[in-house]
């Protein structure tokens, strides 16, 4: 496995490329941490933490392009924030 820090770089410029099409809603993600076995936590920013369709956007689209650009990754799970 490459570095963490290294990860988390290649894990934000895939992010820049799906917010755009997140910011389309009033939508927003943000990397929260990576962990030494591979797994993304994310947090849903803005229209998109009470989105009925994030669980598939999550899927079908963020941890798509995140497992094509950084194999190291084995699973992209959301957090959910006390934040309002």
């Amino acid at each position: 496995m490459e570095n963490l820090a290294e990860i988390e770089k290649r894990i934000q410029m895939v992010l820049e490329h799906v917010r755009p099409y997140l910011k389309i809603d009033n939508g927003d993600i943000k990397l929260i941490s990576v962990s030494e076995d591979g797994i993304v936590k994310v947090e849903f920013l803005g229209a998109c933490k009470d989105c009925a369709m994030s669980p598939m956007t999550l899927r079908a689209g963020i941890e798509r392009a995140i497992l094509h650009e950084v194999p190291d990754v084995k699973r992209i799970e959301s957090t959910l924030s006390d934040k309002k």
